[in-house]
């Protein structure tokens, strides 16, 4: 079974920015009456994908991704999906040995910026990156799948 171990974080300045790379994101979700269990539908690029994810246990949860063809993923975003969609641009980044991904949110998230770190186990230790803020791994706010239903905009009091 395909496990996604991450970490999550706000960055609290752009210093990471020269040396990213980005590619627009968009991203939707498809309904399902399964508690923590998600069916993403994603734009990467020019490329699409169908992610199946299940609960998260601590920082760790199922997932299953499959490329898709980029007109059955524009068709599935227009037709299929919950609005308002997740607009953002992904950058990677190495930091400290370990490839971070940093995603800056537009649209109906705008304002967010939010880095993120796959590990090989729970309890790997990670050299935290000057540009990273506080940490937001268990904090469902930030899961990609709750800014679909309660975009960042909306908040009341932003961290």
């Amino acid at each position: 079974m395909a496990k996604e171990i991450e970490r999550k974080f706000l960055v609290k300045n752009d210093s990471w920015r020269a040396e990213a790379k980005g590619l627009p994101y968009s991203q939707g979700y498809i309904s399902t009456t399964q508690p923590g269990q998600t069916v993403r539908v994603r734009l990467a690029g020019d490329q699409g994908y169908l992610t199946l994810k299940g609960p998260t246990e601590g920082i760790t949860r199922s997932e299953f991704e499959y490329v898709i063809p980029l007109a059955d993923a524009k068709e599935m975003l227009e037709t299929m999906c919950d609005r308002p969609l997740i607009e953002k641009t992904r950058y990677r980044l190495l930091a400290n040995h370990l490839l971070w991904e940093i995603d800056e949110f537009s649209g109906e998230n705008a304002g967010l910026i939010v880095a993120e770190v796959e590990l090989e186990t729970e309890d790997q230790a990670i050299t935290k990156p000057d540009w990273l803020g506080k940490e937001v791994s268990g904090d469902p706010r930030y899961y990609n799948v709750n800014l679909s239903r309660h975009p960042y905009t909306t908040w009341p009091a932003k961290p």
